[in-house]
């Protein structure tokens, strides 16, 4: 971006307060139809208020107005798999097999540095089409792909948050290591990337089913070593993985407790599905802030089960969607609430009527606090940075006409979660740069060489 400022005039919903457990926040969204934001050429969003209101105290500042359709917070996938883009769709399996037959041998050709480095431009891609501005991904067991997708994803200023996956067992061999090797790895890929631009590095056991307890050891020394790294795993996604986890552990009180063992669950960890915890497993979660990333069509794909949401609320855990990709149906966030909605609904008396508010708060502020981040993204307010998804449905299609007949707020963004998909995001902005618009994506950043701070351009 350059210039001194430039304002923004738009139809725009976020939640700035937690819709699942504030009672004042009205219908669990904030709602302007004529919004002004003044964003600054760092990217931050200086005032916000009423478009006249704004404009006026920007005179001369160059407008631009997007009420043909509506803006939200860029969207926040909390869980994805960067090797797994071209295995999307593999159906009719459940986890173990799937991961046998389809994720494990696509995973195994990231050892090629060429074939890396095209499945890092495909997967970036994905996300900015899918209007994902900020996401914690499942590196590769190999660290040259890591360095290969962190590279495109400072290219296009996306917030990522990733690192290498480790394994020393029950997987190929090709993907397979030690605890020396593992923390080795993973520090020298910190030491490249983490940091650097809008980059953070993230401990990433795969599974404790494939991580034994000095794997699960060199990770905790890495989260020690690594100011402000994350962390992240799978827990309690199959009851056959859950059993077959027990039977290699047997002196841990739960799965959960495989990684509180090690200390390697804080408020900076995310697990990922836990769909069949137990009430312990819930509080201990709740006790180390720990957040849970809900892949909702990924749970329903591989025949997994569904999220106990309600369970994990009462409990005082956090929750967040993450896409799954390549077990989760694709790239979209909005689809996820989509399915994580209609999945609440055959849950009966058992699960929560997700509002549209909810939904909204699930696919951007909820991501953001469970990465750390909400201080610097996850809605539109003064003082945030502008990450933001610009929503437009060709003209003729269903959500075109259902955003022309609603007859309030809540209606319209409810549509938005029932219909829209990557052909509706028609814009896109990371810190205040639009990295697509109009269906293509496009790099802001030139010539990042870890592990100096990635120089910004303008598209």
């Amino acid at each position: 971006m350059t210039g001194a400022c430039v304002v923004y005039r738009a139809r725009a919903y976020d939640t700035p307060h937690d819709p699942f457990t504030d009672p004042l926040d009205g219908p669990g969204f904030r709602y302007d139809d004529d919004l002004g934001l003044a964003v600054s050429a760092a990217g931050v969003i200086t005032t916000r208020g009423p478009f006249a209101t704004v404009a006026a105290s920007h005179p001369g500042a160059p407008v631009i107005d997007l009420r043909e359709g509506l803006l939200l917070p860029g969207l926040v996938d909390t869980h994805v798999h960067f090797p797994q883009v071209r295995i999307i769709g593999a159906l009719g399996m459940p986890l173990l097999e799937w991961l046998e037959r389809s994720a494990l041998p696509e995973e195994g050709r990231l050892a090629s540095a060429e074939y890396a480095a095209t499945i890092a431009g495909e997967f970036v891609a994905g996300l900015v089409s899918a209007g994902t501005t900020t996401s914690l991904v499942f590196g590769s067991h190999f660290a040259p792909a890591v360095d290969a997708l962190l590279a495109e994803a400072a290219r296009f200023g996306l917030r990522v948050t990733s690192g290498l996956v480790v394994s020393d067992r029950n997987l190929p061999e090709p993907l397979l290591t030690t605890p020396e090797r593992a923390h080795g790895e993973a520090l020298a890929l910190a030491s490249r990337w983490h940091g650097v631009d809008r980059l953070r590095y993230a401990v990433t056991p795969r599974f404790s089913l494939s991580a034994s307890d000095g794997i699960l050891e060199a990770c905790a020394g890495v989260l020690a070593d690594v100011d402000g790294a994350s962390f992240t795993s799978h827990v309690n996604e199959n009851p056959h993985e859950v059993a077959a986890v027990a039977g290699l552990f047997p002196h841990r009180a739960h799965y959960v407790d495989t990684y509180d063992h090690h200390g390697l669950l804080g408020p900076r960890s995310v697990l990922a599905h836990d769909v069949h915890p137990t009430d312990e497993e819930l509080r201990v979660l709740a006790a180390r802030g720990t957040a849970v990333a809900h892949c909702p069509s990924s749970n329903a794909a591989l025949g997994s089960g569904i999220l106990p949401l309600r369970r994990h609320l009462a409990a005082g855990v956090r929750v967040a969607l993450g896409s799954d990709v390549g077990a989760g149906t694709g790239f979209s966030i909005l689809k996820e609430g989509l399915h994580a909605y209609a999945q609440q609904r055959l849950l009966g008396d058992d699960g929560l009527v997700l509002t549209p508010g909810q939904l909204l708060h699930l696919s951007t502020m909820a991501g953001a606090e469970a990465l750390g981040l909400s201080s610097v993204v996850g809605d539109l307010s003064e003082g945030k940075e502008l990450d933001a998804v610009w929503v437009v449905p060709p003209p003729g299609t269903a959500l075109d006409i259902g955003l022309r007949h609603t007859e309030s707020p809540a209606e319209a963004l409810g549509k938005v979660f029932a219909l829209a998909g990557d052909a509706d995001v028609a814009s896109v902005w990371v810190g205040g740069e639009q990295i697509a618009s109009g269906g293509f994506v496009r790099p802001v950043a030139r010539g990042v060489t870890p592990p100096g701070r990635a120089a910004r351009g303008t598209p």
